[in-house]
């Protein structure tokens, strides 16, 4: 099953079957997961004048590739912004969460331009992206291009957390047409937790929480390259908090990530 299927599925119905090859470890891929609660959210409010702000998803159980469930509610439509919450259930137990806000642009004297510059990194074709391999990757890995820029590779003892390349979906998985908020989701959570190059060996590490901003529209298409630096805020007793910026190819800052991810190491 494509995304594109898999987003009309959302669309039409409540229930919805987790489709193959997007496995990380024993759960679904969470940005799979993100992607099929936002597309909801956009089914749900229905409203081309109003763009997606600002959301947050909780990774409240492991998802399984099983039948789920798709509930999606309103919590408020007002002239302005719109708060609608989806949640994704398996045998009666709510999984994952999302709560999102969209709003209509308004007038405002308020302007600030204030983001954070893209790194200059060398063309994906001049980095060696992170090659796929059976039983050393999670699944979901082979969906996607991962080209790094700086800092090190995963479990590879490195003293320093932090890093930061270029990603995209692989086209040989995916058909090229319009990136739509749903893609993006899906598409940014690919990136593992930023403390994950200080593993000296493999262990697990997941987000527990995961609240995006947007900046710029979504203007790209599915085969469009990104670029992603993430940082470390801190980490300790099992947690780590970071935040990660995306730009385009064009150097448009458009969105910002902030996860709190659960460390086993």
């Amino acid at each position: 099953m494509s995304l594109k299927q898999l987003f009309q599925a959302v669309t039409v119905s409540e229930e919805i079957d987790i489709p193959a090859g997007w496995l990380q470890g024993r759960t679904i891929y969470g940005g799979l997961v993100a992607g099929i609660l936002m597309h909801k959210a956009i089914a749900t409010v229905n409203d081309p004048q109003k763009r997606l702000l600002s959301t947050s998803v909780t990774f409240v159980g492991p998802v399984q590739e099983s039948r789920a469930r798709i509930t999606a509610e309103v919590l408020r439509e007002g002239k302005s912004v719109t708060t609608v919450e989806v949640r994704l259930w398996q045998n009666d137990e709510v999984q994952s969460i999302l709560l999102a806000s969209f709003g209509a642009e308004r007038p405002s004297a308020i302007e600030v331009h204030q983001e954070r510059h893209a790194p200059d990194y060398p063309l994906p074709e001049q980095l060696n992206c992170l090659p796929y391999r059976e039983g050393f990757l999670p699944l979901c890995y082979q969906q996607f291009e991962l080209c790094w820029a700086e800092g090190q590779l995963p479990c590879s003892g490195s003293k320093t957390p932090d890093f930061g390349g270029w990603f995209r979906f692989k086209p040989e998985f995916h058909d090229n047409s319009e990136l739509e908020l749903a893609h993006l989701l899906t598409l940014m959570d690919i990136w593992p937790p930023a403390v994950i190059p200080l593993f000296k060996q493999v262990a697990p590490a997941s987000s527990l929480t995961w609240h995006i901003t947007l900046v710029h529209p979504v203007q790209h298409e599915l085969h469009d390259w990104f670029k992603y630096k993430a940082f470390t805020d801190f980490a300790g007793d099992g947690y780590s908090t970071e935040y990660a910026h995306i730009w385009d190819a064009q150097n448009r800052l458009i969105a910002i990530s902030r996860q709190t991810v659960t460390v086993f190491a």
